[in-house]
């Protein structure tokens, strides 16, 4: 009895598939047959409805299918062929709605500038650094700090050291010497060796830290000065002080270092292969960030590009006129370096996904279908990026909306698995 019940339920369910599949296939059938009998008013693009036609196309500002628009109202149709794996498909209607715009990709000959963040430094052939030769303590300052404008011989300390006056005296000594033997009429030899004789005694004086005014005035007056009076050796800046009053100080010290700031250079940073694209005497333009001011430069001729290791970048040196001192050591600019012109595949920098490890454009393969692509990109300018290898001039790109169609595929792919899950 039992058994028969059990048989009873599955003939019942099974003629209940039966039916519905019967209804199914008839309410298929209709809606197909209703599709087909459906008058096309005309046809509309789908990225700018404003556009109609009278018979089927392309739309000309995008170059996508035209859709049509039925008699009932209805609007374009959305279906779109059926993706392969690894693509995409977003009907006409979906994409209007998210704002996926579509182009083809061009060659174009870009003249853009390299554009690179530099730091100011003082040119090292226009710095100097002030040292004392022999041991003593500091005395006076003058008034002049780090970032103080001095001028040539301008008095910047006063140093006391007894053991000075022993080569000022030897240097009196030969000057005497050479005197002498002119109002004496000794030969020249003998003059040539009393020359010898000042020049070796004023060599001494010079490196012990007397400044040449002080050495000009002990030659004139022929008195001892009881202190060393070091003075700034030319126009510029202080950019650093290492003294304070009542220091000792021992011999080969540095009390200061000057620079003249007339001239610069910029340390400009490229990285991967830009500063290949760099030619030695190449010309520039150095500006300050948030002003007006800007410099003409010159990429150096004579020192090609530095390896950092720490920034793993190519250190560039640029040389720049600063007039009044405008820039000064350690300020950061913005630097543009004029490169020769260049003929390459050029995107908007929003069609490019970039991952970190990779660069993924969208290509459409047919209408409302994109597949994603890799790419290798270079140089970034003016709101597009060049791409060096992956796409042909023709090919049609998403430009806008990427990360929509991105995150449709990555559903896309995610639904996929879970229904591959066992």
């Amino acid at each position: 009895m039992k058994r028969g019940a059990i048989a009873v339920v599955l003939l019942a369910a099974v003629g209940a598939g039966f039916v519905a599949g019967v209804r199914y296939n008839q309410d298929t059938a209709v809606s197909a047959t209703a599709l087909r009998g459906r008058r096309i008013l005309y046809y509309v693009d789908p990225m700018h409805p404003g556009f109609r036609s009278d018979k089927p196309g392309t739309a000309p500002d995008c170059g996508m299918t035209l859709a049509p628009i039925y008699e009932d109202g209805a609007g374009p149709a959305t279906a779109v062929a059926t993706p392969s794996p690894g693509t995409v498909a977003i009907g006409a209607d979906r994409q209007a709605l998210a704002g996926v715009q579509v182009r083809a990709v061009e060659r174009t000959t870009s003249s853009e500038p390299l554009r690179l963040y530099g730091r100011v430094e003082p040119d090292e052939t226009r710095s100097y650094r002030i040292n004392i030769g022999i041991d003593g303590y500091i005395r006076e300052l003058s008034p002049a700090t780090t970032g103080s404008r001095v001028a040539r011989d301008q008095w910047l300390a006063t140093v006391s050291a007894p053991d000075v006056r022993t080569a000022i005296q030897a240097y009196l000594v030969t000057l005497d010497i050479v005197d002498r033997s002119r109002r004496t009429g000794d030969s020249q030899v003998q003059l040539d060796i009393a020359a010898a004789g000042v020049q070796q005694a004023l060599d001494r004086l010079l490196t012990i830290g007397l400044s040449p005014g002080q050495v000009d005035e002990i030659k004139r007056t022929r008195l001892v000065p009881a202190s060393i009076r070091v003075a700034a050796p030319a126009d510029g800046f202080v950019v650093a002080r290492r003294v304070s009053v009542g220091q000792r100080v021992a011999s080969g010290d540095e009390l200061y270092r000057v620079a003249d700031l007339g001239h610069v250079w910029v340390m400009a940073e490229a990285f991967g292969a830009d500063g290949d694209e760099v030619a030695p005497g190449a010309s520039a333009r150095v500006s300050i960030p948030g002003r007006s001011a800007s410099f003409a430069a010159r990429v150096s001729r004579d020192v090609p590009p530095q390896f950092d290791r720490d920034s793993q970048s190519a250190t560039l040196r640029v040389e720049v006129d600063n007039p009044g001192a405008v820039l000064r050591p350690d300020m950061f600019v913005d630097v543009a370096i004029t490169t020769a012109s260049r003929s390459a595949i050029a995107v908007p920098a929003d069609a490019i996904i970039d991952s970190g490890f990779k660069r993924t454009v969208f290509v459409e393969r047919s209408a409302g279908v994109f597949e994603p692509r890799n790419v290798e990109t270079g140089r970034r300018g003016g709101g597009r990026v060049e791409v060096l290898k992956g796409l042909a001039a023709g090919e049609r790109i998403v430009v806008a909306g990427t990360f929509v169609v991105d995150a449709e595929r990555r559903l896309t792919d995610t639904t996929a698995d879970v229904r591959t899950r066992p």
